[in-house]
């Protein structure tokens, strides 16, 4: 544990990390079971810089739960017909049902920072959405849904450093768009937007929630336990499976000969016959 990051901080082991990280998962099992037998219905909104750390954090609180239970909504850019309609329409069609979590990879908070920044709404629209939003926000928790927002926080040294990063990623490249770029460029106008942001949609009722992503690992758990810790769930009881202590045949059943079938050819022993020589 005595080991530091180049910024001075701590830096947290690799085993420590994946040792917490699947205790949390773990009660994040529990919370879905919880989920799914009391019905409620859950939003995680996800927000923050390009770069910041989101689809990480997304994608280990999803791991090991049902997606029949847990979605991931991450809504392309509107159609032409999306944009004529109601602001929230399209992001009210994802919200959960009964038994459901849903994590929003952005959300309506579009608006209030690329639309906002990039011009792609009016200032009217954008001074609409931020008187609306804590209404719209307030309906939601009035009807019974569970509402948590989280902005990660990265610092423009370091999202150059990942954007980078991505560049020079074959598996990655994907990731880095030209909106990306324009974040870099236009960092202190994204700022004050989000500064404007804030100010008007961190109410008492729905409260912005910060997590600090400069360090990956820290912010995944981080974000993970004080989601769980802001959620009265309980632990549910499941019901006993009990197995045979072997597989159960009559003995009646052959299979039809492998000639028959269409198998997919053994890459693996071609990377094992490489290795032998």
């Amino acid at each position: 544990m005595g080991k530091k990051r180049t910024d001075g901080t701590p830096r947290l082991p690799k085993k420590v990390y994946e040792s917490e990280l699947f205790r949390l998962q773990t009660e994040l099992v529990e919370l879905q079971e919880w989920v799914r037998t009391t019905g409620a219905r859950v939003v995680v909104v996800f927000e923050g810089r390009d770069a910041a750390g989101k689809g990480g954090a997304i994608k280990r609180i999803s791991e090991y739960l049902s997606p029949r239970v847990c979605r991931v909504a991450a809504l392309p850019a509107p159609t032409d017909r999306e944009r004529g309609q109601w602001y929230y329409q399209r992001y009210v069609a994802h919200l959960p049902a009964p038994g459901e979590i849903v994590l929003f990879d952005r959300s309506w908070y579009n608006r209030a920072g690329v639309e906002k920044v990039m011009g792609f709404c009016t200032p009217e629209e954008h001074t609409r959405f931020l008187r609306q939003t804590p209404i719209f926000e307030q309906m939601l928790i009035d009807d019974g849904i569970i509402l948590r927002k989280y902005w990660f926080s990265v610092s423009n040294d370091e999202q150059l450093r990942r954007f980078r990063a991505r560049r020079d990623d074959p598996v990655r490249q994907w990731k880095l768009s030209p909106m990306d770029l324009e974040s870099v460029y236009r960092w202190e106008e994204y700022s004050r937007a989000k500064d404007e942001m804030m100010v008007h949609t961190d109410t008492s009722a729905s409260p912005w929630f910060i997590v600090e992503s400069d360090h990956k690992r820290h912010a995944r758990l981080n974000m993970i336990a004080h989601l769980l810790s802001t959620i009265d769930y309980e632990p549910t009881k499941r019901p006993e499976v009990k197995l045979p202590k072997k597989p159960v045949v009559s003995g009646n059943y052959h299979r039809p000969p492998r000639s028959l079938s269409k198998f997919v050819p053994d890459h693996v022993a071609a990377l094992l016959g490489d290795t032998e020589h």
